[in-house]
């Protein structure tokens, strides 16, 4: 009977197999067996797991100022379509910060970039020059994830 190869490294199956990667990477962890894990690639990844919530957060975000600058130029175009993206949005961002509440730190700072975002969709959904909207976030933050809260 011809044994079997030697598995490689596991340090050397993050370029070639990701999934095979993480399998043994977390049995290596379960096992105790601190000493053959990839541990620099595995620092990276969990880093990156954080990133992912970050910009899911702000996409959110975005997707949520815009909606609400809309909902404040144009009156005309409210609907139950828009009032349902607004409170989706804030739903989502509330359960994230359930969750993950350091997230909340990430919300305040996203916010400038996410603001400048936002008007850049705006102003693409409704034609509307990015001048027709405020250089600033108008709204608190309060006001941004209080479900009742729609601008006039």
């Amino acid at each position: 009977m011809k044994p079997l190869p030697l598995a490689p490294p596991v340090k050397d199956l993050y370029d070639q197999d990701f999934v095979e990667w993480t399998v043994r990477n977390a049995e290596l962890l379960r096992a105790g067996r601190l000493d053959e894990i990839d541990i620099e690639h595995l620092a990276e990844e969990i880093e990156d797991m954080g990133k992912s919530q970050q910009r899911e957060l702000e996409s959110r975000l975005v997707v949520l100022l815009a909606h609400l600058l809309k909902w404040r130029t144009q009156p005309e175009g409210r609907g139950s379509s828009w009032r349902s993206t607004v409170n989706t949005q804030r739903r989502e961002i509330r359960r994230m910060l359930g969750k993950m509440p350091s997230l909340g730190r990430h919300l305040e700072q996203s916010m400038p970039e996410a603001y400048a975002d936002a008007v850049g969709s705006a102003a693409d959904e409704t034609s509307l020059p990015k001048t027709a909207f405020p250089k600033s976030c108008p709204f608190t933050r309060d006001q941004i994830m209080d479900e009742e809260f729609f601008p006039r």
